[in-house]
């Protein structure tokens, strides 16, 4: 099991979550190569590309964004991401606990749209982060940034 519990790792989730702070990123980390435990590495006000650049390829790692893109002319959407790291260095025994990791980490960044899996920053490009939030989205009346 992963340990999860340290507070502001929730205070973190809660800012994003909420209208009252700039906050759309956090990042989570693992203590150490050995350890269970994830600490919140950081946070930030930008969008998904900006998030990218905190990831590092030997490290596996987690990370919660608010993406706030236009709908229509007349409307905008946020939704939410959880994001799965696993960087190319990373080593196998690391990348099989991720996996099981996964489901102490969704008890705490519980309400997201989607997943995005991510092994290098070019797998967190904004426009295909939201083209997949698009398609999870349901309806959506400007057809001309669907297709």
């Amino acid at each position: 099991m992963a340990d999860v519990k340290d507070p502001k790792i929730a205070e973190a989730y809660e800012k994003i979550r909420t209208n009252n702070d700039e906050t759309t990123w956090l990042l989570l980390d693992y203590e150490s190569d050995k350890s269970n435990a994830l600490t919140l590495t950081a946070t930030g006000t930008g969008d998904v590309e900006e998030l990218a650049q905190q990831f590092k390829p030997s490290r596996a790692s987690f990370a919660y964004a608010k993406v706030k893109y236009v709908n229509d002319e007349h409307s905008f959407r946020e939704k939410f991401v959880l994001i799965i790291w696993i960087g190319e260095d990373v080593k196998i025994m690391r990348r099989a606990k991720v996996s099981v990791h996964l489901a102490d980490v969704k008890n705490v960044l519980r309400a997201y749209s989607i997943e995005v899996s991510a092994s290098t920053p070019a797998d967190l490009k904004q426009d295909d982060v939201v083209t997949r939030l698009r398609r999870a989205g349901g309806a959506n009346y400007d057809r001309s940034k669907f297709d």
